[in-house]
């Protein structure tokens, strides 16, 4: 059976690097497709996400009049990069855009999720952006943040130095792990 992953990139630097996560979902032969918050849109090649996933990158709630939405049901859910700001927000349930939308229905599915943040260590250490991350993960959300993840915020002023370390083939292993811990989905 073919698993579909759903894919959430928020506006931030690895955004421009998606495509290596799509590329690695697809040689392990799952489906893709790609969601964007309106400002990660200045930062990805949505003609080439396209291309790749055979899917139209959405970023609103209608791509075109008359098109019905066609993706298959999804099995795992990433996240990434998540921003400070889109963290806060799934954590508090604001579905002000398409992609906040389909990340808090996703979630309330108990749709297997993976949340990999790029921020720097400043706003990390902000009283909010903990709680959070603690709320998240209490509802089973898989954040990759910290020392044991491997994954740790940057300084302030030094994302691009960061930005090609970013962690997409260990949110796919996770996000692959979290799936095949629930039984087969039925069709």
């Amino acid at each position: 059976m073919t698993r579909h992953l759903q894919i959430v990139v928020c506006g931030a630097g690895p955004a421009a690097d998606v495509t290596q996560l799509v590329t690695t979902a697809t040689q392990h032969l799952w489906t893709t497709a790609v969601a964007a918050t309106p400002s990660a849109l200045d930062f990805i090649d949505a003609e080439a996400i396209e291309r790749l996933t055979g899917h139209p990158v959405r970023s609103t709630y209608r791509s075109s009049p008359g098109i019905r939405r066609s993706l298959p049901a999804a099995d795992a859910l990433i996240i990434a990069p998540a921003t400070y700001n889109s963290v806060n927000k799934i954590a508090l349930g604001i579905a002000d855009n398409y992609a906040m939308t389909t990340i808090a229905e996703l979630i309330g599915r108990q749709v297997p999720t993976v949340v990999v943040p790029f921020v720097n260590a400043a706003l990390a250490a902000r009283a909010p952006f903990q709680r959070a991350v603690a709320g998240l993960r209490d509802e089973r959300v898989r954040i990759f943040l910290g020392t044991d993840d491997g994954w740790e915020p940057h300084p302030p002023g030094s994302g691009n130095s960061r930005q090609k370390a970013f962690p997409w083939t260990t949110a796919f292993e996770a996000a692959t792990r979290l799936a095949d811990e629930l039984p087969p989905r039925q069709h």
